[in-house]
């Protein structure tokens, strides 16, 4: 029996590049990586045309744009590629009968809540980038029946740009940082969500609709610093400022923590501590 494919976008981004790493353990999958030169998602024929030479069983999709404040000016962009193309590849694996995983934002939400964010709760996004996965989410589940999209927040890994990255380069270049203290939420470990990804897709991928995946602890990005400096033995010292302090172009929500009771249910995904898998990140970049 030939082997399923498993195509995934976006192989250089901190997600893609987990699931890469991870692959050479699931030997009875076929997978396709492709950065954008080899896939362009916002172009639709040159999609069209990849799904009819590789035929995939799974389409993952981790492209996406994502830098946040940048949306705000460059919404056009944002959206061929958070909203549009998402719509289009959903379209495609509705026509060759594949399942789409996709993945979205705690952003989606406005941040006036006080305990987690269940999957069925009204959203209301109070920046573009927000906006625009939201309306990537509407799209693929309109266009797709066998659509999964995975909401998540705070993502790092080994790979690429992000907050433990930054931090920890700060904190040998600094004294002292200061970090916001007044947006709450719960960070997610790249690699902890490929292997839940991979987790699904053995279980057959079989139930549909939206999730939410991160990993378990609520903090604030000051309680996420204090701990990066920690685990590093930094000698910064890091200040709690409230974000009036720390203006940025896009919108923050105060408080996005995701309720994720349906991923547990459904798929019997278990969710590591957020201190553990920080510790283990850092551990293997400090290794590098």
């Amino acid at each position: 029996m030939d082997k399923q494919v498993i195509v995934v976008s976006g192989k250089n981004g901190q997600l893609g590049w987990e699931l890469q790493r991870l692959s050479s353990n699931y030997s009875n999958y076929q997978f396709i990586f492709c950065d954008r030169s080899e896939l362009d998602i916002t172009n639709h024929d040159q999609v069209a045309t990849f799904f009819k030479e590789h035929q995939p069983n799974f389409f993952i999709n981790t492209a996406a744009y994502t830098a946040v404040d940048k949306a705000e000016t460059d919404q056009e962009n944002a959206y061929k590629a958070n909203a549009e193309a998402v719509g289009n590849i959903a379209t495609l694996c509705k026509q060759f009968d594949a399942t789409f995983i996709t993945f979205s934002t705690d952003y989606v939400f406005n941040g006036d809540g006080t305990v987690p964010y269940k999957e069925n709760e009204a959203t209301e996004p109070i920046n573009y980038y927000g906006y625009s996965k939201e309306a990537g989410e509407q799209l693929a589940l309109t266009n797709s029946e066998k659509t999964i999209i995975i909401r998540t927040s705070w993502v790092y890994s080994t790979h690429g740009h992000n907050f433990v990255k930054t931090m920890l380069r700060l904190m040998k270049e600094r004294t002292d940082l200061n970090v916001v203290n007044d947006q709450v939420g719960s960070p997610t470990y790249a690699k902890d969500l490929a292997e839940a990804v991979m987790n699904i897709i053995e279980q057959e991928a079989n139930k549909y609709g939206i999730y939410h995946y991160s990993n378990e602890g609520v903090i604030s990005w000051f309680d996420f610093a204090a701990e990066i400096a920690r685990i590093s033995n930094a000698k910064c010292n890091v200040h709690p400022i409230p974000t009036e302090q720390f203006p940025t172009p896009a919108k923050r929500p105060k408080y996005s923590v995701l309720g994720k009771d349906r991923i547990q249910e459904d798929y019997h995904i278990e969710l590591k501590d957020w201190k553990i898998s920080l510790d283990s990140c850092i551990a293997e970049l400090s290794a590098k």
